[in-house]
């Protein structure tokens, strides 16, 4: 008779145990849980933040080195506007004066052709 008492009690008392058990397992896995996001919630924070720094950063080269670039270009252009300048006027002197010599050789035959012709 001891026996079929002292049964549901254990029954009882293991079930109660049990429960008692499962609930502090489920406490800790909330907890993990919330950790878990917080710690998550904290590193896409940093992550955002120093993408966005860099994405600046490149931003900011970039803008530096097209204006570094677009100055070169400009100091080319000119230097080459600059030669291209002194070319013509040289080439401008030289054909002058081939047409003044080619002038001047050519009075002098039509001269000589004409005292010929006399």
């Amino acid at each position: 008779m001891r026996l079929k008492l002292l049964s549901p009690l254990l029954l009882i008392a293991f079930s109660l145990g049990t429960v008692a058990v499962a609930q502090d397992v489920k406490s800790d896995v909330d907890n993990a849980a919330k950790d878990t996001a917080h710690a998550t919630k904290k590193v896409a924070k940093k992550s955002a933040h120093a993408t966005k720094k860099g994405a600046e950063e490149t931003a900011d080269t970039t803008a530096d080195v097209a204006k570094k670039t677009g100055h070169a270009t400009k100091e080319g252009a000119d230097k080459t506007v600059d030669a291209t300048d002194d070319a013509a006027k040289k080439t401008g002197h030289a054909v002058k004066t081939g047409v003044k010599k080619t002038a001047h050789a050519t009075k002098k035959g039509a001269e000589k052709t004409e005292d010929a012709v006399k």
